[in-house]
């Protein structure tokens, strides 16, 4: 079950979401040093680490799951936040270089669904970066933040789910150390934490970060049913027409 999208929202307004955020968009830009050219979407609530991907990359877009809700990003400018079912992403084939994908794959009620759609819009090549709780994390073991919810895994359930979807992983590691914690000390302590974490505790990490590669195996794997629904494109700053979905009457 999606968390709601208000709950999201205020999470990252808080002391710990503002210390969650800032060490899970290091290990994204670790990943990603570079989007230059690249059209970007994050599936989930992924806004609050699109923000230096945007200034960079040729075109970004988010996509919100109904079952979460969706919030209007960025605040100033034109949104390019569209409402979007997990199972029929409101995006053309092979149309997105990258592909961002948090508090989405935890969340998810058709989780096999939703990675065929992925990897549906991503372009030969293309890659998507999946941050989702670590089962031995602490992270994953208290529900007042949105890691809490929803179903944690391991990076090697992560790994075989992407490859049963034709996906090659490519790197996984483990981040967020830091407690989460209300306590202001321990936040501001957080690098710290980090690093000792990353030397000492990798196994224990509150979140995992996977990267994976879209493959290419004609005819190895039987296609879904076509959707019976018409996708009907809204605009992305910057790029061509994508769309919200519709049913078709």
């Amino acid at each position: 079950m999606y968390n709601d999208v208000v709950d999201l929202r205020d999470f990252y307004n808080s002391p710990m979401g503002h210390a969650a955020q800032r060490i899970i968009r290091r290990y994204i830009r670790a990943t990603w040093p570079n989007v230059s050219g690249l059209s970007v979407a994050g599936i989930g609530y992924a806004t609050p680490y699109l923000r230096p991907l945007k200034d960079e990359a040729e075109r970004v877009i988010a996509l919100m799951p109904a079952q979460q809700g969706v919030i209007r990003w960025p605040s100033e400018g034109e949104n390019v936040v569209s409402l979007a079912p997990e199972d029929d992403l409101p995006l053309p084939d092979v149309s997105m270089d990258r592909i961002l994908l948090v508090h989405a794959v935890e969340c998810s009620e058709q989780l096999r669904k939703m990675l065929r759609e992925v990897w549906r819009v991503l372009a030969e090549g293309g890659r998507v970066l999946i941050v989702v709780p670590n089962r031995r994390g602490i992270w994953a073991r208290l529900d007042h933040t949105p890691f809490g919810h929803g179903h944690p895994y391991t990076s090697g359930q992560v790994s075989r789910l992407l490859r049963d979807n034709l996906f090659q992983p490519e790197q996984s590691v483990a981040g967020l150390f830091v407690p989460p914690t209300r306590s202001r000390m321990a936040l501001r302590s957080a690098p710290a934490f980090e690093k000792i974490g990353a030397r000492w505790f990798q196994t224990f990490g509150g979140l995992l970060f996977i990267e994976a590669q879209k493959q290419i195996y004609a005819g190895s794997v039987a296609v879904a049913e076509p959707s019976a629904r018409k996708r009907a494109y809204v605009r992305v700053v910057g790029g061509t027409e994508r769309g919200s979905v519709r049913d078709e009457k």
